[in-house]
């Protein structure tokens, strides 16, 4: 079944790719980027007073914003590429039914992609919402299904949101026709994806041929091929990559950066046009005191999300971070 809401007319890298690139991932916290062009090493997130979490992060390249969601309460933080402060964009703890947010992207319209995670689990509440670049909530979603943990979004070259289910190995699509939103089921996987304790499919990309999505599948350590003329999924050739925890994935060209969360370490990949086959170039430690969840490029360099999902009660200071490796 589709949910359907009408747009409201008003209402408020690799880690090491090459010896070139390496400086821009190595600034000191707080540091000016090392490019020269006056950037910080790291953006400060506002947290609640009980302790914050945070996990996902869109960008809005043409704007030079980025955009994190936190799991404590569904606040979603905006920022600006040269400041190193953020803000409370969007208001959590049940603005327009959302008490927590995973993955975001943002679309060539500015329009800014939220994934509810398990938002919608036995309450009703909307599985993924969609707002203007200023902010006005244009859709709020169910997802098909009673048990849908909507994680991580990419926008795909037909210009639709493609989302990944934690839950079970499906993805949903996400697209807007004459002011009319839906969420549907666009791939269902359960006869080729063996369905894992804990979490499944996370991080997506498109591949640079954009003729699929390449998927995560963190828990087993396992990249997954979408075709999306097809919505047939195949399993990535990794050889032996290990890459368990596999978190946020960052398509830089060729280069496919892998952040393995709680393994507090970046893969990074040589991944085939098409998505069939990746070949791993280096493994990298990250900062251990850290666990990095997803990433993405903002004018050149990646910004990394740090959750604080080792920490029972979360403590500040909260931050998106542009140094990710160990000292």
């Amino acid at each position: 079944m589709t949910s359907v809401l009408k747009t409201p007319t008003k209402r408020t890298i690799a880690a090491v790719v090459a010896a070139a690139t390496l400086p821009l991932l190595l600034a000191s916290p707080g540091a000016a980027s090392p490019t020269g062009e006056g950037r910080p090493g790291t953006y400060q997130l506002t947290g609640d007073e009980g302790g914050s979490k945070f996990e996902g992060i869109g960008v809005d390249g043409a704007r030079g914003l980025f955009y994190v969601s936190e799991t404590t309460g569904g606040e979603i933080h905006r920022g600006t590429a040269m400041s190193p402060h953020t803000e409370e964009w969007l208001a959590g703890n049940g603005t327009d039914g959302r008490f927590t947010a995973r993955g975001v992207t943002t679309d060539d319209a500015g329009r800014v992609y939220v994934a509810g995670g398990p938002n919608g689990i036995g309450t009703g509440r909307p599985d993924l919402w969609v707002y203007s670049p200023d902010g006005e909530l244009l859709a709020a979603l169910r997802a098909p299904g009673d048990n849908v943990f909507l994680n991580d979004v990419a926008i795909g070259p037909d210009g639709a949101a493609y989302v990944t289910n934690s839950n079970a190995p499906q993805v949903f699509r996400v697209s807007v026709d004459a002011g009319v939103w839906s969420l549907d089921r666009w791939a269902d996987a359960t006869s080729t994806i063996t369905q894992a304790a804990g979490f499944n499919l996370g991080g997506i990309i498109v591949t640079a041929d954009r003729s699929a999505l390449v998927v995560a599948q963190g828990n087993v350590g396992a990249l997954w091929r979408f075709d999306l003329r097809t919505a047939v999924a195949t399993r990535v050739d990794t050889g032996d990559a290990i890459l368990t925890d596999a978190d946020g994935l960052v398509r830089q060209g060729s280069r496919l950066t892998v952040v393995r969360n709680f393994a507090r370490a970046l893969a990074t990949l040589e991944l085939a046009a098409d998505g069939r086959s990746a070949a791993l170039v280096s493994q990298q430690s990250t900062d251990p005191t850290r666990v990095l969840t997803t990433a993405k490029v903002l004018r050149g360099r990646i910004l990394f999300v740090d959750s604080k999902f080792d920490e029972p009660v979360a403590a500040g200071p909260y931050e998106v971070v542009t140094g990710p490796l160990a000292p």
